[in-house]
């Protein structure tokens, strides 16, 4: 048993509770364990230069952690004067991840913008935030899709969590005490129909075999749709809509 009780193979509970901001286009408080993460999605009528003209959207994502986020206070990015390398890097994580399901032709020119905010941190703050910004980002499509009178713009669920190898043990869904010691660490991105958007993988004191690399993906895939199923209830009939868009996308 690990420190939290679970068996190396089960996820920490997911609750997700939706339309927690009355401003914005979508939000999201998701908790996954002692992690939480407050995302929200913005919609506005432009795009930046580089697609203007094109008649296409785009979507991009800012990552930020409160102070109390963890144990000991970190100081606000802002009054450092600059964004940190992990920030970033999470930042490109969370809008590729996003991108990947959204069909931005049809939403014209416009910008989503999801904003990830830690408040309270334990490891897979980034993974939290994908699987939690995508609940957001499908209310707030589907407000834009009705407003706009055209089917829904999201072709598939996307989703993402950990996997690490932890003292000789393969372990899904990694705290933070748990992350910080694992030999090896993986965060993978999915989509609904099982295909995968990203995999992130780290020998962090170690390196690791082709055939640990195919069991903890296989350990991945095998719990990912508990992950959907998560989403599924939080999103109720725009869930209904997005299976549908998948089918029709499969070609079934």
């Amino acid at each position: 048993m690990r420190l939290d009780g679970r068996q190396d193979d089960v996820l920490r509970p997911i609750r997700v509770r939706t339309g927690v901001n009355k401003y914005a286009e979508g939000s999201v408080l998701i908790e996954v364990g002692d992690t939480q993460v407050l995302t929200t999605v913005t919609i506005e009528d432009k795009v930046p230069s580089f697609l203007r003209g094109q008649g296409r959207g785009w979507l991009t994502a800012e990552y930020s952690m409160l102070p109390r986020a963890t144990e000991t206070r970190n100081v606000r990015e802002v009054m450092k004067g600059r964004t940190s390398g992990r920030t970033m890097e999470i930042q490109r994580l969370i809008g590729r991840s996003l991108r990947a399901v959204v069909d931005f032709a049809a939403i014209g020119e416009r910008t989503l913008i999801v904003d990830c905010d830690v408040l309270q941190a334990d490891g897979g703050t980034r993974t939290a935030s994908i699987t939690g910004g995508f609940v957001a980002l499908a209310f707030a499509l589907s407000n834009l899709s009705e407003r706009l009178g055209i089917a829904l713009p999201v072709k598939d669920f996307v989703a993402a969590t950990s996997v690490g190898i932890v003292d000789g043990r393969m372990m899904l869904d990694l705290t933070y005490a748990e992350d910080s010691s694992a030999a090896v660490d993986l965060n993978v991105v999915m989509t609904g129909s099982g295909d995968f958007v990203e995999i992130q993988g780290t020998g962090e004191e170690a390196t690791f075999s082709y055939a640990q690399l195919s069991s903890m993906l296989a350990l991945i895939a095998a719990r990912m749709n508990d992950i959907f199923e998560v989403q599924r209830l939080a999103l109720g009939e725009v869930a209904r809509r997005i299976d549908q868009n998948r089918t029709s996308s499969r070609g079934g």
